[in-house]
């Protein structure tokens, strides 16, 4: 019988979760990742970074940011995909994301930081260089 005590916390648990959902994720710089979870600890919902349905991708090499070359970080206006957060909660019930947790495989930037705030998210985790770390609200 396996070690019980050997289970994942909760944090390993999602962060793990979003890992896997970061694989659909079509941007040819960097795969990311969210899971939105209720205060229960049941899923609410998904999101991977991409385009929109039967849009042009990063991986047909028609985005403008991929194909300038700009620093990681950067010009972020000129990407043609939506953000995993974002795309995360586009796809959630509003009244699902009050007092939530988002997992994230990154840390958020700044305009998803806002929407995530707006949303009624109360926590946010995200892996950041190997180690998990946590942004909380009100």
């Amino acid at each position: 019988m396996k070690d019980l005590d050997a289970r994942p916390d909760w944090d390993v648990y999602f962060l793990g979760i979003a890992s896997a959902v970061a694989e659909r994720g079509d941007c040819c710089r960097c795969r990311v990742g969210a899971v939105v979870v209720g205060p229960d600890r049941r899923i609410r919902s998904t999101g991977y970074n991409g385009s929109y349905p039967g849009g042009p991708s990063c991986s047909t090499g028609e985005c403008p940011r991929c194909l300038s070359k700009v620093p990681s970080g950067t010009s972020y206006e000129d990407c043609i995909e939506t953000h995993a957060e974002a795309n995360s909660l586009l796809y959630a019930d509003w009244t699902a994301c009050q007092g939530a947790t988002i997992y994230i495989t990154r840390p958020p930037c700044k305009d998803c930081t806002k929407l995530i705030r707006s949303a009624g998210i109360h926590q946010v985790v995200y892996l950041n260089h190997g180690t998990t770390d946590h942004i909380r609200f009100r």
